[in-house]
Formats: structure tokens, C-alpha cells, sequence
């Protein structure tokens, strides 16, 4: 099968696409996914888990792309949940080979029935935004209706989606972004979009929120403690808060995981058109490695670029 591998030239990542890459064994509670689409997620490439296994061992022939969508080719032992030919959507676990390729193995519990709205590439940019949004609001920080909620980084891939979750949750979603962003962000669900660029968001809000998702970190996140009401729930996502040192900072951050049962409600939500996805750029398998790169034209500078393994 073709497919597309990352190596590490020193500490730079090289994709170079592969047409004879074995199509890999099935084993026994396992899938075997046709790809159609796979997300594209630049910073995979510079992750740990990208390059080993989950018992430190060095991965050889690493597939970048950890959210597809696809049809179901095989069925491993035991596995009942899914059917042969079933259309699906999701997530592997980092330490899994990613789906930028004609097939991947993937576990029932990565993936679900995809949304029958969707096509296949705009539901593989759905998993990691949506599901990143979902267990930062639901799980991490329980935000409720009526709670006064900051989300940073609200055009981003996972912002778009957490401004969407906040709006169906019931509560009050604040926003940091640019300015040229603001009216799109109101459709989706923002009362107050702040320009990040011109303004000082701590000045801005007009008192204590509930909740803060964050999705920029650094200098963002160490300013935003102060607007937390007693007892407030704070999430970060942001690649600096791994570092630290800083226990309230270290107890805030998380890193999304395949859910089935997640995406199951993600999709009915994007089924009844109350969450929508956006898609910048499709682009064909021999133009991944520009996709990671960031040299793809931009459409409209909002969403995600997908790879489709049929275009």
C-alpha cells in the first residue's frame, strides 16, 4: 500500500511518501481501516510518541496522521461492535501508527460510526478539535449552563469547536482571537470576542469567569489565573504547560484520547447541525509532505488541511 513516512534527519522530520509499504496484520480485537481522509496535524512531527513505542522503543516507518475516516476492511477476533463495510471516524492512541495511508489498524474504542452529513474528509478533521473541546469542557472542567466560560485560541482547530460545545452546554463564551475572526466566532457562539493583538483581555472582562480553556499558554495563561472565581476550573492544552514546572499549571494540563462513546455524541451533534466542522484545504496523497510543511494555498485561513487517499 502507499503511504506516507516520517524519520528524523538529526532533530528535522522528513516525510517522503512510500507506494510499497506492506499492509499491515490484523490481530486479534483489532481493525482494518480503507483510508479516505487523515487530518493533518504539523505538530505530530515533533512529538514523542511519534517516533517510539509506548515502551520507549524507536519506531521504525512512522505514519503521521492520527485522525481519519475511512470504511471498515476486517474484522479482528472478538470484535462485534463494528460491521465489514461500515463507514467510521476516528482517533489512535499517539503510540499507534497514524492513517495517512491506504489502511490503518485501529481498536474499537478509537473510532465511531461517522457523521452521515459529512463527507470523508471533512469528518477526518473532526476527532482531535472536537474531542479536545469535549474533554476539556465536560471532563476536565464540568462547565455547566449559565457559567461564564474564556476559551483562548478561539479560531483555532480546537477553539472553533470549544466555542460550539460552550454554546450547547448553555453557557456565557468569551474569546481571545484577531480581529478578522470576530464575526465568524459570534456565528459560532461567542457573546464577546476580544482582539488579542490590541487588546488586554484582563481589562476587557467585565468580571470573574468560570471556567478557562486555553489553547495558547506562556504569558496568555499566566495572566489568566486572575480572572478564575474562587473555586473556578482551568484546562490548558498548550504544548508549554507540558514543561513546566508549576504545579496548578501541571495539574491543568491534558492531552486528548480516543473515545468512542465521545465521538458516538460528537457526531450525532454534527448530524443535527448543531456543530460544524471546516475544512481550509483537501489536498492529494503526493501533497502531504507540503500539507506539513504549511505550504498548501489557504482558503479561507480557518480549519483544518486534509489529505484525501482518493483524490
Amino acid at each position: 500500500m502507499k503511504a506516507i513516512k516520517v524519520e528524523l534527519s538529526g532533530e528535522t522530520p522528513v516525510l517522503k511518501p512510500d507506494l510499497s509499504v506492506p499492509e499491515p496484520m490484523l490481530g486479534p480485537g483489532e481493525m482494518l481501516i480503507h483510508i479516505r481522509a487523515a487530518g493533518v496535524t504539523p505538530t505530530e512531527l515533533l512529538w514523542y510518541p511519534t517516533y517510539h513505542q509506548k515502551d520507549g522503543s524507536p519506531r521504525e516507518g512512522a505514519i503521521p496522521g492520527h485522525e481519519f475516516s475511512g470504511v471498515v476492511a476486517a474484522l479482528g477476533e472478538g470484535v462485534d461492535a463494528f460491521s465489514v463495510g461500515e463507514e467510521v471516524y476516528g482517533l489512535n492512541d499517539w503510540f499507534e501508527q497514524g492513517a495517512t495511508a491506504e489502511a490503518c489498524l485501529t481498536l474499537p474504542a478509537y473510532i465511531a460510526t461517522k457523521p452521515r452529513r459529512l463527507s470523508h474528509e471533512e469528518a477526518a478533521a473532526v476527532p482531535i478539535g472536537a474531542l479536545t473541546a469535549w474533554q476539556g469542557l465536560h471532563d476536565r472542567t464540568q462547565l455547566k449552563t449559565g457559567e461564564r466560560v474564556l476559551i483562548h485560541g478561539g479560531s483555532g482547530a480546537v477553539g472553533v469547536f470549544a466555542i460550539q460545545l460552550a454554546k450547547s452546554i448553555g453557557a456565557e463564551v468569551i474569546t481571545t482571537a484577531s480581529k478578522r475572526n470576530e464575526a465568524f466566532l459570534k456565528d459560532l457562539g461567542a457573546t464577546l470576542v476580544i482582539d488579542y493583538k490590541e487588546e488586554d483581555f484582563t481589562k476587557v472582562i467585565d468580571g470573574p469567569v468560570d471556567v478557562i480553556f486555553d489553547g495558547v499558554g506562556g504569558e496568555t495563561l499566566d495572566r489568566s489565573w486572575s480572572l478564575l472565581k474562587p473555586g473556578g476550573r482551568l484546562a490548558t492544552i498548550a504544548a508549554s504547560s507540558e514543561e513546566t514546572t508549576e504545579q496548578r499549571v501541571k495539574d491543568a494540563f491534558f492531552i486528548v484520547e480516543p473515545s468512542h462513546n465521545q465521538l458516538a455524541r460528537i457526531a450525532q451533534q454534527l448530524d443535527a447541525g448543531t456543530l460544524r466542522v471546516f475544512v481550509d484545504a483537501v489536498v492529494p496523497f503526493e501533497d502531504a509532505p507540503d500539507a506539513y510543511a504549511g505550504k498548501v494555498k489557504s482558503r479561507t485561513g480557518r480549519g483544518k488541511v486534509v489529505v484525501s487517499m482518493s483524490a
